[in-house]
């Protein structure tokens, strides 16, 4: 296994529609575009713009938004899942989204391609000068809130964020 984090390209449209067809409709791939059943490459062209834009440090975002790293969890050329990671919190972020959020495709899934990813994150974190990251899980979601935790996450609260589309949601911390 030879975990990356990899910004959206096309060379791996294939690997990358796969992917998404078996997230389903659901999904948001960490930009904000949901993907799909069978993501075209339109909709992978606008995926690669808006990864450059909220990449660019001299870049002006919309109103709301911050810098966000875009990346696809990579192992041998084959995109295993998404990874966001923001620089920084705004008040969505702080009570919903946090500085990273992954998804890890449910075939490879409990292969310890989320806390490798995870890892990776967090030594951007670092990059950026980071001190400490917030991330958030569904309180039912036992396996992402093991990874987080396994990672140094203490659990702030949990908090009920039905008022925005979500149930439920654990809030964590890790110290850098």
């Amino acid at each position: 296994m030879t975990i990356a984090l990899m910004r959206p390209t096309t060379e791996l449209f294939d690997s990358w529609s796969s992917a998404m067809a078996e997230f389903g409709e659901s999904h948001i791939d960490g930009s904000g575009l949901t993907a799909p059943v069978t993501p075209d490459r339109a909709t992978l062209d606008a995926l690669i713009a808006k990864a450059a834009l909220f990449a660019d440090p001299d870049a002006e975002l919309p109103e709301g938004f911050v810098r966000d790293d875009m990346y696809w969890i990579v192992d041998d050329h084959e995109v295993i899942g998404t990874l966001s990671f923001r620089h920084a919190l705004n008040d969505y972020l702080s009570e919903v989204g946090g500085h990273i959020g992954y998804a890890v495709r449910e075939s490879r899934r409990r292969q310890g391609y989320a806390s490798a990813a995870l890892a990776l994150s967090l030594d951007r974190a670092r990059e950026v000068g980071l001190e400490r990251v917030l991330l958030t899980c569904d309180d039912d979601n036992v396996g992402s809130s093991r990874t987080i935790e396994r990672a140094g996450g203490v659990l702030q609260d949990v908090t009920d964020q039905s008022a925005r589309g979500h149930a439920l949601l654990r809030r964590y911390w890790i110290e850098l």
